[in-house]
């Protein structure tokens, strides 16, 4: 005999974690399956050693969602996005403009998190709401849906009833290929590497994006490691280039790195394991289907620029929630879906498109293209109103 509840959510990861904790608060019952379990130990096989920047707007649903206090003790403040050309013949530094939080707001642009210590505040948040059952190690198998419900098979044998799934299970998404929901991906030919640095010059919690060719190199403010100022690195690059570098024993890497910062906050010195994660843009052709909604990387999947990628996840969350809570009645049904459908899908057109302009000019190989791209960022800085309207755009502020 089939479970039932009101909310499946199919993903456990940061975004899955989230949704439930925010559904769960708001008195929905809510089960939470993935297949693997949370790795929420930094030195343990397969912890995600990446970081994630939850923007203004995105603390504000972890506090709905009763995370924020679990999260705030760690989170490192990003007051500054320094914006920096060094695609000139020497690969020095020559254009450098910070865009300062304080031109818009009282609070900082964002909060900077390591993604297994996000998960494992999210788990401790769940274990303390009853209304939320989470189980890690069983995945979504099959889909079937009704006009009033779906039912979802489950790795164990089970079955679910629920009023609504919610898929937040990845790139790969089960739940939007048992829909018969079809994307559209765009290849780079990239490779993001990952992993955290220590360096002599303090951050002051500056986050670095330092332009060249083959992608953006970005360093994101971490509490000092060691009694040393830390970051965290994300460095796109070609994937033949990536792939070279991350075969280079230790001392060659941190002088690659190094030099590929530009030498701002000193020389790097690898503080963390390397990890590599290939880079492509993907986007649902539709984010909804009977009883089931897209969140996250089900729908829509950005290269890592402009802390685009979870806040766009949590912008899902927030229409969902909003929704629901205004007419619990309707979860899931035809209206809510369309509503949702039709207030999401605009919003990552939008940004899938100017993430996927700014990647473009960041692996930029021509000088004089590289050129152009060092004037624009001078310009878009220098002109007050374009400047401040651009931070307002990307921290999706209404």
């Amino acid at each position: 005999m089939a479970e039932t509840c009101d909310i499946l959510i199919s993903g456990g990861g940061v975004a899955g974690l989230t949704a439930a904790a925010a559904f769960g608060a708001a008195g929905f019952r809510v089960i939470c399956v993935d297949p693997a379990p949370p790795v929420t130990d930094r030195h343990a096989e397969g912890a995600d050693l990446r970081t994630t920047a939850i923007l203004q707007p995105g603390r504000a649903l972890m506090d709905e969602a009763g995370l924020w206090d679990h999260l705030a003790p760690f989170a490192t403040p990003l007051q500054v996005m320094r914006i920096v050309d060094a695609g000139g013949p020497d690969g020095t530094a020559r254009v450098i403009r910070d865009f300062d939080a304080a031109d818009i707001s009282d609070q900082p642009f964002g909060w900077n998190l390591p993604n297994w210590l996000l998960r494992r505040e999210m788990v401790a948040r769940l274990r303390a709401l009853d209304t939320v059952d989470f189980r890690p190690g069983t995945a979504t198998r099959r889909l079937v849906t009704r006009t009033t419900e779906a039912l979802v098979g489950l790795s164990d044998g089970g079955q679910v009833r629920a009023r609504l799934v919610l898929a937040a299970d990845g790139r790969n998404s089960p739940m939007r290929e048992a829909a018969g929901i079809a994307t559209r991906t765009r290849r780079y030919g990239q490779t993001a590497l990952v992993f955290a640095v220590t360096h002599p010059i303090a951050h002051m919690n500056v986050s670095t994006e330092v332009h060249r060719s083959g992608g953006p190199f970005t360093l994101v403010p971490l509490p000092d490691q060691d009694g040393h100022p830390s970051s965290a690195v994300v460095w796109m690059e070609d994937g033949h280039k990536a792939r070279a570098l991350m075969a280079l024993d230790v001392p060659d890497f941190e002088a690659a790195m190094s030099d590929r910062s530009a030498g701002l906050l000193g020389p790097l010195r690898l503080a963390s394991p390397r990890q590599a994660w290939p880079i492509i843009a993907r986007t649902a052709e539709r984010m909804t289907a009977q009883r089931l909604a897209l969140m996250a990387e089900a729908a829509h999947v950005i290269p890592p620029i402009g802390a685009q990628g979870l806040n766009m996840s949590l912008a899902d969350l927030q229409c969902l929630l909003d929704l629901a809570r205004a007419a619990p009645e309707r979860l899931g049904d035809p209206e809510m879906l369309d509503s949702y459908g039709r207030r999401r899908m605009m919003d990552v057109q939008l940004r899938v498109a100017g993430v996927d302009l700014l990647n473009r000019s960041s692996m930029l190989p021509a000088q004089p293209l590289r050129d152009l791209r060092a004037r624009g960022i001078a310009a878009l800085h220098d002109i007050s109103p374009i400047r401040r309207g651009l931070m307002g755009l990307g921290l999706g502020l209404k």
